[in-house]
C-alpha cells in the first residue's frame, strides 16, 4: 500500500472521503456530489489507513453538516463574504444553496489550490469564488492577506474546519488575534476538541500524522473559552456527539453515552463546532 499520508495537506483527502461516504449513503444528511471526484484514489488510501471506516464516520458527517448550517445561517443574516482558511477540498460554493451575490474566498497552499482548481475546472460555482494560494503559517503574510480581504468585505464569516487541531496553543492564540484584528471579520466558525479526544486520536493515528509533520496538538482544557482572551467569545457550541445522535449516525454504545450531560457545562464538550463573535 502507498504511504498513507505525506503531509498536512493530505488530511483534506480524508475529509473529502468521508463527505463522499455520507453522500452515497441512503438518507445522507448532506449531499456533496463533488466529494468522490475530489478525493480520488488518494483519498481512498488515506481513509482506509486513517479514517477508522464507519466507526468514526459519524463525527466527520456531523462536523460537515454543522458547518453547513452555520454558513447558511450567517449568509441568511447578511454576511456578504465567507473566508474559508485552509479550505482543502471543500466544495460548498458548488453544492450549497448560496446567493449569487456572495463572495467566497478560499485560502490554502499552492498545491492544494492547483489540484482543486484542476478537478473543478469544468464546474460552475453558485457564487463568486476566489482562490488564493498562501501559507497561513507565514504570520506577516497572513496579516497582509487578512487586511486586504477585510478591506473589501462588509461582514465576513471566517471558516476554519479541521485545521486548528494541528497548531500549538500559542499558534492558535496568535492566529485568533490576527483574525480578530480585521473589523470586517465579525464571526468565526471553528471546531475544537477536548484533551481526552486528542489523546484518543493520537493513539489511533498520531504516529502516522506526526511522521508527516502533521501532529495533533490543540485541545484546550477550557474548551471554546480559550478564545476569549484573544478577541472572541463563543455564542454557539454544538456538540458533535449530541448532534450525531439527533442525526441517527451513532453506533449503539455512543447513543447511550450521548444521553449523558456534557461534563463541566456546554463550553467543555467532548468535541464541538463553535461559532465565535468578536468581543
Amino acid at each position: 500500500m502507498p504511504e498513507a499520508i505525506r503531509n498536512i495537506s493530505d488530511t483534506a483527502f480524508l475529509t473529502a472521503a468521508h463527505r463522499a461516504i455520507e453522500t452515497e449513503r441512503s438518507g445522507g444528511i448532506f449531499k456533496d456530489p463533488f466529494a468522490r471526484r475530489l478525493t480520488g484514489a488518494r483519498g481512498e488510501v488515506i481513509e482506509k489507513a486513517l479514517g477508522g471506516g464507519m466507526r468514526d464516520h459519524w463525527a466527520w458527517a456531523a462536523r460537515t453538516y454543522l458547518f453547513d448550517q452555520l454558513i447558511l445561517d450567517h449568509v441568511a443574516q447578511g454576511a456578504d463574504t465567507v473566508v474559508n482558511l485552509a479550505a482543502g477540498l471543500d466544495a460548498r460554493p458548488y453544492r450549497m444553496a448560496l446567493p449569487s451575490t456572495l463572495r467566497w474566498i478560499e485560502v490554502d497552499l499552492p498545491e492544494v489550490i492547483a489540484y482543486k482548481s484542476g478537478v473543478l475546472a469544468s464546474d460552475r460555482p453558485v457564487c463568486t469564488v476566489e482562490r488564493i494560494d498562501a501559507d497561513l503559517a507565514d504570520v506577516a503574510g497572513r496579516r497582509t492577506l487578512f487586511a486586504r480581504i477585510g478591506a473589501s468585505a462588509r461582514r465576513a464569516l471566517v471558516v476554519t474546519e479541521g485545521i486548528i487541531i494541528y497548531l500549538s496553543s500559542e499558534e492558535v492564540a496568535a492566529f485568533a488575534r490576527d483574525v480578530a484584528a480585521v473589523p470586517a471579520f465579525s464571526s468565526w466558525a471553528l471546531d475544537v476538541a477536548s484533551p481526552g479526544l486528542l489523546r484518543l486520536m493520537q493513539k489511533r493515528m498520531g504516529q502516522q500524522l506526526a511522521s508527516a509533520n502533521a501532529a495533533l496538538k490543540f485541545a484546550p482544557p477550557e474548551g471554546p473559552a480559550f478564545f476569549e482572551p484573544h478577541g472572541w467569545r463563543p455564542v454557539e457550541v454544538h456538540s458533535l456527539l449530541k448532534s450525531a445522535a439527533r442525526m441517527m449516525r451513532l453506533p449503539l454504545i455512543l447513543r447511550l453515552t450521548s444521553r449523558l450531560p456534557d461534563r463541566g457545562g456546554p463550553n467543555r464538550v467532548w468535541s464541538a463546532v463553535c461559532l465565535m463573535e468578536r468581543r
